[in-house]
């Protein structure tokens, strides 16, 4: 065997043959395809925009007299006690700013459930079975279709953030370049483990309306059995103990105590993530093996 060869086998060996590849791949039918791309950078935009503005509460508790029958309570009055109900509600003055927290981590949902489809069709076009004639390994495959999909959400949730930035969100005194970096970590975590889990319930299906209807069972109890736009502390009791087993609500935390300086537990909110993408990312790999085939 020549010297080429044995190099070429020891790079067919290695955990890491194809990654690559097979990532950029999934990347360039995202940003070769300018109707994809606009349309996925066009979409935080509209969500923080339209949405975030929309459900800005802080304009309920403030703003406004009350004239009682021989009581006028003046406008400032009024004005610090909405400040300190949201204060003591959402852990800080500013809504729209905890609101738009929340949707980073909705974003990054929101794409990571996009991720199934692509196995999806790789398994109807046929292009799954030209793969798995490679000598890849099949965990590369599930890998990669994730790396893919954590990109894309970090893309996306970046255009966000920097939206609610112009249209008035706040940072808490004293955030620095360490608090984005946790920030990106809490939302990479988040993205590698719910990418994982919507792979997993595709690897089998066939046909691109299962996997939708999947998509859409799990899109809105993932969102609203968080903490995105109300703390658990004013859910109902039954809904708190699925509340505490969501990753968005653990990512929500790790971004709003990073950002906005709301109190949290920072160690058990990346905790949780690493070990949420851990074991999905795990079982992901394992069940390729099992599931992939031509």
């Amino acid at each position: 065997m020549t010297v080429e060869a044995q190099k070429e086998e020891r790079r067919n060996l290695s955990p890491y043959h194809g990654l690559w590849t097979l990532t950029s791949r999934e990347l360039k039918k995202w940003y070769k395809a300018p109707v994809i791309l606009l349309l996925s950078i066009i979409q935080p935009i509209f969500w923080i925009a339209l949405f975030g503005k929309a459900m800005n509460l802080g304009s309920i508790f403030t703003g406004t007299s009350i004239n009682l029958p021989g009581i006028t309570i003046p406008k400032s009055i009024i004005d610090q006690i909405g400040q300190e109900i949201l204060k003591q509600t959402f852990g800080t003055t500013d809504y729209f700013s905890f609101l738009a927290a929340g949707m980073l981590s909705f974003i990054v949902l929101f794409t990571s459930m996009q991720s199934g489809m692509s196995i999806v069709w790789d398994r109807r076009l046929g292009v799954l079975d030209r793969i798995l004639t490679t000598p890849v390994p099949r965990g590369n495959i599930i890998i990669a279709k994730v790396l893919n999909s954590v990109i894309r959400s970090l893309v996306q949730a970046t255009i966000v953030l920097v939206v609610a930035v112009l249209l008035g969100m706040t940072f808490a005194p004293g955030v620095n370049a360490l608090d984005f970096l946790g920030v990106y970590t809490a939302l990479f975590l988040m993205s590698f483990g719910l990418s994982s889990l919507f792979l997993m319930l595709a690897l089998r299906a066939s046909d691109w309306q299962s996997q939708m209807a999947i998509m859409n069972l799990l899109n809105l109890p993932l969102l609203f059995t968080s903490n995105a736009f109300y703390p658990i502390k004013s859910m109902p009791s039954w809904l708190k103990p699925i509340a505490y087993v969501n990753p968005l609500t653990y990512s929500n935390g790790a971004i709003r105590g990073l950002l906005l300086g709301i109190q949290t537990n920072l160690t058990i909110d990346f905790l949780y993530l690493g070990l949420f993408a851990l074991i999905l990312s795990t079982i992901g790999i394992l069940l390729s093996w099992k599931y992939l085939s031509m």
